[in-house]
């Protein structure tokens, strides 16, 4: 029987975490590549002395070769640019398109049964461009964002509330940027609903720290994010490969979900087997559907720039 194969393409903060969770979790053979001469070689090398301390199924490996990742299952994309201090994601997009674009052409020639998942910023625009790039059934192109900043929400919700933050389910929508739309009123805590446990104004400086969670911590770091972004990203390969059919915030194309049409943008999808399995559709007051809008309209724009350059 074959192998599970997950390719994570660059070998930087993210990337190497990606790959060092997935092989932790035994996941499958895990595959970091990198254009960089030895850095995705010396990663994977420390991360199968790593699996001596905790072993785990499936081997791990660096290559700048992507022949070594022919017939993966999943291909985690989180080559580009990082952000920097005084940077938003949108900054990066010219380049961070031309270095998926060239990524994603490798999967099709590699793996072209692979589902990809995209962490690369502008997340919900770079998820667009390697839908269009690979030629892939929608249902197998998605980006990572909701994962982590449902995560963000649920961490800054439980330091407040002082409860474990396992028992949280934190909802979000929207572009992963600073016009998300984290939603209180879907977001529970041991099944009770947040607007139940805390005060409006509570409940609003929460959001808005989990809006500029990122450049929190760039600010912080000087850097992006990685530790939680990985986790987001193999939480979804995961549901993918194991069948689970959760529920996790995605950025996905829509079909008229929301009455989004041929978009890619955040919510909440069903991942299994065949990349997103179904859209989650809730029921949005007048206030959330606006902010949803708003978001997929920011979205929309930068797909048409986006346009011109690949």
């Amino acid at each position: 029987m074959k192998q599970t194969k997950i390719t994570v393409a660059g070998a930087g903060n993210v990337g190497a975490t990606a790959a060092f969770i997935a092989s932790e979790k035994g996941l499958g053979d895990v595959v970091l590549i990198d254009i960089v001469e030895g850095l995705a070689e010396g990663k994977a090398l420390d991360m199968a002395q790593a699996k001596a301390v905790y072993p785990a199924a499936g081997r791990v490996v660096g290559t700048r070769d992507w022949d070594a990742a022919t017939d993966s299952d999943v291909v985690i994309i989180t080559s580009g640019l990082a952000r920097k201090p005084g940077m938003s994601r949108d900054d990066l997009l010219a380049k961070n398109a031309q270095i998926v674009k060239s990524v994603t052409e490798q999967v099709v020639r590699t793996s072209p049964n692979a589902i990809i998942i995209v962490v690369s910023n502008p997340l919900d625009v770079i998820t667009y461009v390697a839908a269009k790039v690979s030629g892939f059934d929608k249902r197998r192109v998605m980006g990572m964002a909701g994962a982590l900043d449902s995560a963000r929400f649920a961490c800054f919700i439980a330091e407040a509330l002082g409860v474990h933050v396992g028992d949280i389910n934190g909802v979000l929508m929207g572009g992963h940027g600073d016009d998300m739309v984290p939603l209180p009123r879907y977001t529970t805590v041991a099944g009770v609903p947040l607007t139940e446990l805390m005060a409006a104004d509570q409940i609003e400086a929460i959001v808005d720290r989990t809006r500029k969670g990122g450049i929190e911590i760039v600010n912080l770091l000087g850097t992006s994010a990685y530790y939680a972004p990985a986790a987001g990203a193999v939480k979804m390969a995961e549901a993918i490969l194991k069948n689970t059919r959760q529920i996790i915030s995605s950025c996905v194309y829509c079909d008229g979900q929301y009455g989004i049409r041929g978009e890619f943008v955040g919510v909440p999808a069903m991942l299994g087997a065949g990349g997103v399995e179904k859209v989650i559709e809730l029921k949005l007051n007048a206030q959330e559907k606006a902010m949803f809008e708003a978001s997929a309209a920011h979205v929309r724009e930068l797909v048409a720039k986006v346009d011109t350059m690949i």
